[in-house]
């Protein structure tokens, strides 16, 4: 069995120690080191340093437990020094709202975290409570989140969550990984990174790339803002490092908010996962390392209130369509965030829309949609083998699928601001297999276009009058398709760029998922044969 060995990542002095994994595991790790690549780089020049790497100015703890060595913050307790209760390095620059922190950490032993919009307990010197990024030699709680002195277990490792008002008020709404493969990318003895973000109510945890926790806290007393704080765990002896701590505020124009609307169960198991492809899709936004941060609502509900910075930056549509569009319900809130430019993207079934009811705000939104009598929905397989000069098609190659993949779109005019993004010719016995469903099969004028050899147009983009953009992806019938890289990442691509994001040099970053990551949140078990 063929290994890798640890290697060192700049520009922060980043060192990953890996265990052995097999050859099999080699690609999804590459990838994870570009995430982390890109990052490291970008802590470089956007983040702020709050610990100098020379001395604890600007910090305040208890000087029996913590020091500065070799360029650390240490906090140790031992046998003959321990704490009765927890205690905290408090960063002493004040309360933060909306943030990412990014801090490498070594544990020798026992129980730590990291503490963000925190609160003292008063009465108590160098007592914290509030969040806390669980770092624990443990493996239930390393990479949970935590509240300290407040709720309790917030968000195990693999979990997102929403928080109510109470302890133990917690819903478990979507697993975002298995825990086990998460604990297989963090070093139990070696140096770590940890990168949290915290923006309006929505906290996500990050190691070494790869999101560990996140959750919604929803409560009206829910909090907002609070101290930066690192722990020393009472109980047995501990040691524990950290370094490279910087902080970066975030205001609304730093990063692009994604709402993914994810419809209700539709087809079955492998098909139609429209919770599961959007938690799949989000968490890939949520573990690029860009500017981009995305939340799931499900079963076709819309977040009330919406809890970002004003409005998101793009929507995101994956759901059954036709008389059950779940744009119906919500299409006057759709239209208001569209006249101030919100980006709308839709997937698979979502492009599909009643002429009368929402056509014309289609061709508006996303600039085409499909029509029944004129679009036609086969399964096929299709290859694409060039693609045109856009941010979409960064870093996409050539290939290969099969999907139900929908053409004969109702584009605009003239194709006015629409740009095909994926096109190719399908088998004519797409459409003479299927001639007996007049509406979704066949007709005349699809039939006469494929005979000819015109390629049919299944992904574009649409840049609108007034600046705003849409892009409609006909795939995503069958989940097992976002295990394919390109096809997954010019989605991703095509999101952030409807929410003006920058698509970055190689397109969007993301790791391949494994087949563990694609059965979570199905809405249906898989139907296996009988004994």
């Amino acid at each position: 069995m063929e290994t890798f060995r640890p290697f060192s990542l700049k520009p922060n002095e980043f060192v990953i120690t890996m265990k052995l994994l097999p050859l099999s595991d080699l690609r999804l790790f590459v990838i994870l080191v570009l995430v982390v690549t890109i990052a490291s780089a970008r802590a470089a020049t956007d983040f702020a340093p709050i610990f100098d790497g020379k001395s604890l100015e600007g910090w305040d703890g208890d000087p029996r437990f913590w020091r500065v060595e070799d360029g650390t913050i240490v906090g140790e307790t031992t046998a003959n020094n321990l704490t009765e209760r927890n205690t905290f390095l408090i960063w002493k620059g004040g309360e933060v709202a909306d943030f990412e922190l990014i801090v490498e950490f070594r544990l020798r032993n026992h129980n730590s975290g990291i503490q963000y919009r925190s609160f003292p307990i008063d009465g108590r010197p160098w007592a914290i409570g509030g969040y806390q990024a669980d770092i624990a030699e443990n493996p239930e709680w390393m990479g949970a989140a935590y509240g300290e002195a407040y709720k309790g277990a917030l968000a195990r490792r693999g979990e997102k969550t929403v928080v109510g008002e109470d302890k133990g008020d917690v819903e478990v709404v979507a697993q975002i990984g298995d825990p086990r493969e998460i604990l297989a990318a963090i070093d139990p003895k070696g140096w770590n990174r940890y990168h949290i973000i915290a923006r309006g109510n929505h906290c996500i945890q990050r190691i070494n790339g790869i999101v560990t926790a996140e959750f919604s806290e929803n409560a009206e007393n829910r909090l907002k803002r609070g101290l930066i704080a690192l722990q020393l765990h009472a109980g047995e002896p501990m040691k524990v490092h950290f370094r490279n701590i910087q902080l970066r505020t975030l205001e609304p124009k730093d990063t692009k908010e994604i709402l993914f609307l994810a419809g209700k169960k539709s087809h079955g198991y492998n098909a139609h996962e429209h919770n599961a492809g959007s938690l799949l899709l989000a968490r890939c936004l949520n573990e690029s390392g860009l500017d981009v941060i995305a939340q799931v609502v499900p079963e076709g509900a819309w977040p009330e209130p919406w809890v970002g910075d004003g409005k998101p930056d793009s929507i995101v549509m994956y759901c059954d369509g036709f008389t059950g569009h779940m744009a119906k319900e919500h299409q006057d809130k759709i239209q208001a965030l569209v006249n101030t430019g919100v980006g709308v993207a839709c997937l698979h079934f979502a492009v599909e829309v009643e002429p009368s009811e929402l056509g014309q705000q289609f061709l508006q939104w996303i600039g085409g949609y499909f029509e029944i009598g004129w679009s036609v929905n086969p399964h096929w397989n299709a290859s694409f083998e060039s693609f045109p000069e856009h941010p979409i098609t960064t870093g996409i190659r050539p290939f290969t699928i099969r999907d139900e993949w929908y053409y004969h779109m109702r584009f605009q005019p003239e194709m006015d601001g629409v740009t095909p993004i994926l096109s190719a010719l399908p088998p004519l016995d797409t459409l003479t297999s299927r001639a007996q469903n007049k509406k979704r099969g066949s007709n005349s004028a699809v039939y006469t276009e494929v005979a000819a050899g015109k390629p049919q147009h299944v992904a574009w983009a649409y840049e609108r009058a007034d600046g705003g953009r849409g892009f409609g992806f006909t795939g995503g019938h069958f989940h097992q398709n976002w295990k394919q890289d390109d096809f997954r990442k010019l989605v991703l691509n095509a999101i952030l760029w409807t929410a003006h994001g920058e698509v970055p040099e190689g397109g969007v970053p993301s790791r391949t998922p494994t087949n563990l990551d694609l059965e979570m949140n199905q809405d249906f078990p898989e139907r296996k044969p009988s004994p």
